[in-house]
């Protein structure tokens, strides 16, 4: 057992990539669906895509950072 317990580095930094993958795609995909479909969206939609596409991002690049380098090399 490590100093964080049992962790599965691997399956948490994937997890958190794909995560923050998904996230942004959504975001993006239903801010362009969004305004192909219904034109103008509301403002909170379009603010909601726009937050997710960020979280999305820096998920994406954080969760490998922190699993996958820094946790470990801390252990």
């Amino acid at each position: 057992m490590g100093r964080y317990g049992d962790l599965d580095y691997g399956l948490l930094t994937k997890t958190g990539f794909f995560l923050g993958v998904g996230l942004f795609v959504l975001g993006a995909g239903g801010g362009v669906l969004g305004h192909a479909v219904y034109g103008t969206l509301p403002g909170w939609e379009q603010t909601l895509f726009t937050y997710s596409e960020v979280i999305g991002i820096l998920l994406g690049l954080f969760a490998p950072f922190l699993f996958g380098i820094f946790l470990p090399l801390t252990e």
